[in-house]
This record gives C-alpha cells, sequence and structure tokens, in this order.
C-alpha cells in the first residue's frame, strides 16, 4: 500500500491521479453519480483508489457541468466513456488492465457500458467493473435544475420523458425502465447496496444477482444493513477495503 498521491494533468481540465512515479499502474476510471463530475466526490474515490497503487481519472461525464452546477444526464454519448476507457488504457502510466467503478448514476452508467460493449462485441471492454447502490433498469434524464428530490421528498430522482444516454448515435433499445443487461459481460463483477438505501432500493441488486446468477455469473456482491444511499464511516470503510481487495485481484499483474 501506497499513502502518496500525485495529481497528474491529462489534458486541460482533465485531472487523474496516481501513486508518485512513473508507473505503470493498473487504471481505473469513475464515474460520478448526479451530484456531476465538479462536486468532488468523483475525485475523492479516485485519491482513495491513486493512495492505493491505482491510476484514478474521475471522468466527468455529465453535459454542462461545472463547479456550480452538477450538469445534465441526458442525451449523454456512452461511447465518449468508451473512448475515456481506450485513452486511459493507453496511457503511458497505465498497465494496460482497466477497471470501472461507478457510484449511483455513475454504477448505471458503468453496468449498462459494460453491458452494450459486451453484446456488440467490443474490443477494449473493462477487465473488472464495480458499482455502489446501482439501478437495475435504465432510469430517465436527470436535470439538476427540474429533478431536486434531495429538497422535495415528492419528487421523482428521474424523469422518464427524458433519454439518459445514447450508443453509436442513437438511443434505441435504451428507453426508461429497460433492464441491464449486465449479465452478457463476462468479467469479474462487484456490487454493493445500502438494505435501506432511499434512493435505488436494495432490490435492484437483489434483482441483479438474481439475473447474474441464473446467467452462470459468479459477481461478488455486498449488502450493508440499515445503510442508505451513502455509507456511514465503518460501513464505508468495509466497502473501500473490499473494492480494493476486488481491483487488486483482477487488475494488478
Amino acid at each position: 500500500m501506497t499513502s502518496a498521491v500525485v495529481c497528474r494533468t491529462f489534458g486541460p481540465f482533465i485531472t487523474g491521479y496516481s501513486p508518485p512515479g512513473d508507473g505503470p499502474f493498473p487504471a481505473i476510471l469513475v464515474l460520478h453519480g448526479s451530484e456531476g463530475g465538479w462536486s468532488g466526490w468523483s475525485h475523492r474515490n479516485a485519491v482513495l483508489l491513486a493512495a492505493n497503487g491505482f491510476l484514478a481519472y474521475p471522468f466527468a461525464y455529465s453535459r454542462s457541468g461545472n463547479f456550480w452546477y452538477a450538469g445534465d444526464i441526458v442525451d449523454v454519448p456512452l461511447d465518449q466513456t468508451e473512448t475515456a476507457i481506450a485513452e486511459l488504457r493507453g496511457n503511458s502510466l497505465s498497465n494496460g488492465r482497466i477497471g470501472l467503478f461507478g457510484v449511483s448514476r455513475g454504477a448505471e452508467h458503468a453496468l449498462l457500458l459494460s453491458a452494450l460493449m459486451a453484446r456488440d462485441g467490443v474490443s477494449g471492454q473493462p477487465e473488472a467493473v464495480a458499482a455502489h447502490s446501482p439501478s437495475d433498469v435504465i432510469c430517465g434524464g436527470f436535470e439538476p435544475n427540474v429533478t431536486r428530490p434531495w429538497t422535495d421528498p415528492k419528487q421523482a430522482s428521474w424523469d422518464p420523458a427524458k433519454l439518459s444516454w445514447t450508443w453509436r448515435g442513437s438511443a434505441d433499445g435504451l428507453m426508461p425502465a429497460t433492464p441491464i443487461e449486465i449479465e452478457r459481460y463476462a468479467g469479474p463483477l462487484l456490487i454493493s447496496h445500502g438494505t435501506e438505501d432511499k434512493v435505488w432500493t436494495v432490490d435492484c441488486t437483489q434483482r441483479l444477482e438474481a439475473r447474474l446468477k441464473a446467467a452462470g455469473r459468479d459477481p461478488e456482491i455486498y449488502y450493508y444493513e440499515g445503510e442508505n444511499h451513502g455509507l456511514q464511516p465503518d460501513a464505508e470503510n468495509q466497502n473501500n477495503t473490499r473494492l480494493l481487495s476486488f481491483f487488486t485481484r483482477h487488475l494488478v499483474g
């Protein structure tokens, strides 16, 4: 384990993190939730990964996001994330093995992209995928200036009239409430969820687990009793330990 972290600049306003030195390091693309890529949470997760030996890049995929606005998750081209994976794999600091880690809407993003790449036989699929508090179906679009469930519990977390994602320039098959076919992905998979999640119910991960096992997959599934969408410190420490172990086993060497 290392504790020092180096901030890396991959381009204008594109920041990643790694241990000191020239590597190569196993790499992880980090996907934020509806809080947006500028809020700091995905950077915090990337710093945690970098402090434990990984090259980590928090990818801000929401549209028009900045320090003051989380950005919309509407018509987000998943092809851009595919490109980010390829660029991270080819980075001089990378050992060529890539993990994908997402939380909340980022977890949906990670599972959906992995499923689509597997379905279409796309090369360069991530070597391991981790998701915390995912939905098991494609969710509708999210616009922070319209959808604010954290200030008004009566509001929905997404708009079923808006499409969140596109793939290869099309939204075909990506309608809200469509099941995410993660069972198509054959690589190592870790999914975690709090049992009292008020945003995406734990039933989502339970359904994912059932489908994966029915398809002959052997995912790592972790449930945190009594935990909400965000984990309390003890549960988060335990989940981080499991996350680091998962990526170390599948990306190092």
